[in-house]
Formats: structure tokens, sequence, C-alpha cells
């Protein structure tokens, strides 16, 4: 059955079969490599936990709110349905975007900037490549080895989310030794399938914040109409107001921004790759260029888009006033912790050479809800 699928796939696509891990396992005729991947990643203790961490609205704030778990689906649903347009692999575009937001520490943003200024003299703090260190290091689930051991090409997917790394300086401080040993080449262009995992990033929050921040009250539909794309959208769903509820309203307004972004996408890919003359893998990496991007009019709706919530929801008051909470929390959690690490981790199980590090490690994996409860004990 898999012998079928690789003739399948694309010339564009990362084969099925991987080029490795970084210790060797014995294979399975059940699953592909990028299948045991997937599955590493939903059976990992970091990725249960995104279920109570912030996406926009602190965890105990609401049951309907998104949270990082949510979000995480969504990302990977909308990234399959265009890496089997493409005629990808479709299981590393699944797992990428199950394990993008691995890192996040409770309180989404506001909480990765705390964590950040707490570790200034230490290296700081990147939620990526705290992604990173949870599956190379701190996920311990096998006899043989630290971390998931996952895929090579997984790893350079998850690396690469932003693109190519030109400067490794924050990966050295943050992960320590190369632990990538020579086999991730830093300069070279993302596989397609991370780049539709990134931007299917992009797709999910873009359009589900609004729908969670109509939801909240935190600006109404005619809030909407000045920004291109949207404002066609909103005008002609608003005329359904009168037969239907506002609720089944903002659903269908966002099911239809899903459905033109993904459009677009999928338009402007096939030009790109037919412009670039990009004929097979090589050609995608060696690209100078994303070749997965939006046309100008959609790249447009997108930037305004995320300065419209910037502007009405991540920097809204009651959303503000959570966030100040979280950085408060996070602050003083890493000052309490730091004066007697002891007293709340297992210090042998951490990196003793490095403690901060180690208090950063346990700060990013809690919920939003454990750090609440920790920070009411201590204070």
């Amino acid at each position: 059955m898999q012998k079928n699928s690789i003739q399948t796939l694309s010339k564009l696509a990362v084969p099925l079969r991987s080029k490795g891990r970084f210790f060797k396992e014995k294979k399975t005729h059940l699953r592909s490599d990028f299948q045991r991947d997937r599955d590493r990643i939903i059976h990992s203790t970091a990725f249960r936990r995104l279920k109570h961490k912030t996406q926009v609205f602190v965890n105990t704030s609401g049951d309907h709110f998104r949270t990082r778990i949510t979000h995480s689906l969504e990302v990977a649903q909308i990234a399959r349905t265009l890496s089997k347009f493409f005629n990808l692999n479709e299981d590393l575009c699944e797992t990428l975007s199950l394990a993008h937001d691995l890192g996040h520490t409770p309180f989404g943003h506001a909480g990765e900037e705390a964590l950040n200024n707490c570790m200034k003299k230490f290296g700081g703090f990147d939620h990526n490549i705290q992604t990173l260190r949870i599956i190379l290091l701190l996920e311990n689930r096998y006899y043989e080895f630290q971390g998931l051991n996952l895929t090579i090409e997984t790893l350079d997917g998850l690396i690469k989310h932003n693109g190519p790394i030109k400067n490794l300086i924050k990966f050295k401080k943050i992960l320590g030794l190369n632990y990538f040993r020579n086999k991730i080449k830093f300069s070279l262009s993302p596989s397609l399938e991370a780049q539709i995992a990134s931007i299917s990033d992009d797709i999910a929050y873009n359009s589900h914040d609004l729908e969670d921040g109509l939801k909240a009250n935190l600006f109404n539909l005619r809030d909407l109409e000045n920004i291109p794309v949207l404002n066609k959208i909103v005008l002609k769903h608003r005329k359904k107001i009168k037969k239907n509820s506002i609720d089944l309203v903002i659903r269908q307004i966002v099911r239809e921004i899903i459905n033109e972004m993904v459009k677009d996408l999928i338009k402007t890919t096939q030009i790109n790759i037919k412009k670039k003359k990009i004929n097979n893998l090589d050609d995608v990496l060696r690209s100078k260029y994303p070749i997965v991007t939006f046309s100008k009019e959609m790249k447009k709706f997108d930037k305004k888009i995320k300065s419209f919530l910037k502007r009405k929801m991540y920097y809204h008051k009651n959303v503000i006033f959570n966030t100040k909470e979280g950085k408060k929390i996070i602050k003083k959690l890493f000052l309490s912790i730091t004066k007697d690490p002891k007293r709340y981790i297992n210090v042998s199980k951490y990196d003793k050479s490095n403690i901060a590090r180690s208090i950063c490690d346990f700060i990013a994996g809690m919920t939003d809800r454990y750090a609440i409860n920790l920070y009411n004990k201590i204070k």
C-alpha cells in the first residue's frame, strides 16, 4: 500500500521514506516514518498540555474560546487539505502543524515575553526553539534515547517554521550543544510541507481569532467593513442576520474567509511553481524565495487583519489586563523557584550546569491553570 503512495506523490514532495533519525530504530510495516512522528507528537505530554494553554484568552476565561490545542488541530486540518491538493507528504505536513506550538508558555505571547526577560542573562527564550528542546530533550518516553527521536525532515521543518536560519546564535544559547550533528542544512529553504504548515498557521489564527473576538464582543461586524476581501464577505452575510442568529452568521463568515485564503494560496502557489521553474524537491530547497504564498491582494488582507486584531483584540483593555496578570505570574514564579529550585523541581532530572534553563523549561511547560495555582500558593 505504501509503495503505491510513494509512486503517486509529487516530485516536489518530501518522500515517504525518511532520510533517517538521530538514533536508529526498527522500521514497522504498519506506519510510515512520518505517521510515527505524528503519533509521537499526539501522545506527548507537551501536546496534551496545549489544551490548557492560552491562544488569546486566558484558558480560564471561557470554555468556547480557542486554546493552543484547538488552534493546532485547525492548522493541521487546513495544512492537510493543501498538502493533499499539491500531492505532497500529508503526514509530514500534519506532524509539523500539530507540533509547531509545543514550545509555547502559559498566557500566550505575554508569557513568552515575560520568560524571555527572566532569561536575558541566560540566553533568552523563544517558543520555536523551545519546541525543539521539547522534542529533542525534554519528552522522555523511551529507554534508548532522550526526546522523541523524530525524523530529520520533521526537525528541519520545525527549525525552519519561519524560513531558512541565517543566525544560529540563539539556537546555540538555548539548545546548548550542536544537537543537529550537521544533519540540518540551515541555509536551505524549508520543504513545501513546512511552508504549508507555516502559512496554515496564519490562515487559522487570522480567521479563528476573528471569530473569538466577535464572540467576546471586543468588536462587531461593522468594524470589519473597511478591510479588503473581508468587506465583501461581511456585507453579503450581514443581510442574513434577520433570519439567522448572529453566531451562525459569524461562523459562515469565518468559513468563507478560510475558503478564500485557501483558494488564493493554491492559485498563487501554482503560479510560483511555474514561474520559478520548480520541478523537483531540490529546486524547492534551493529556491531563494518562499513558494507557498498569497497573492498581493491577499497579502494586503493578511496585513490588515493582523493589524486590526492587534489593535482591537490583542491590545483590548480586557485582554491586556489578563496578559499583564500572566506576565506578573511568570516573573514571580521564576524568582521564587530560582531561590529554592529543589522545592519545586526534581533537580536530578534537569541540567545542573544550567539551572536557570531547567527552571525556564519547567515554567514554559506549565498550563495556565497550573501556573495560576502555583502562583497563588507561593504568594
